[in-house]
């Protein structure tokens, strides 16, 4: 076990180092700006969606390296999904990091996400962790566009 926390760690570390998407888009046609005012983070999402999916997803941002890196797999893991399927994993990447320590949790269409499955131990954490996916969310959604704020 201890050697599947320290992959974990190692990619959580990877992603914030190294994130991927981490670029502006001029062209898209879904953008939002969420905000941690508990931490600072900073994160602004712009998607390219056609014909229903999300052809492409890219990210601006700063904070820990908790919300860098989960704004890094977010782009992987949302790319080519449909906006239905990657708002269902929206859902079930909360439900992860939002359950009780200890509680189980559907990984069956998480990868490498589970990697940020510890921060379910660390309230303060949550908010770094889901913080680029609400802004997705949000960027899908005109109403809530505007800013996503974690509190």
């Amino acid at each position: 076990m201890s050697d599947l926390v320290e992959l974990y760690q190692e990619l959580v570390l990877d992603h914030n180092n190294r994130p991927r998407n981490k670029r502006t888009m001029e062209d898209a046609s879904n953008t939002a700006d969420g905000y941690n005012p508990l931490c600072g983070d900073q994160v602004s999402v712009f998607l390219k969606v056609t014909d229903g999916v999300i052809a492409d997803v890219a990210f601006q941002g700063v904070g820990c390296a908790i919300s860098q890196s989960s704004a890094s797999m977010m782009t992987q893991n949302v790319k080519g999904k449909s906006v239905e399927e990657a708002g269902a994993l929206f859902e079930v990447f909360h439900s992860m990091v939002t359950r009780e320590p200890g509680e189980d949790f559907d990984s069956g269409s998480l990868g490498e996400l589970e990697a940020l499955a510890g921060v379910c131990a660390f309230p303060n954490r949550i908010k770094c962790a889901s913080l680029a996916w609400h802004t997705m969310a949000a960027s899908l959604d005109p109403k809530k566009a505007e800013q996503v704020t974690t509190e």
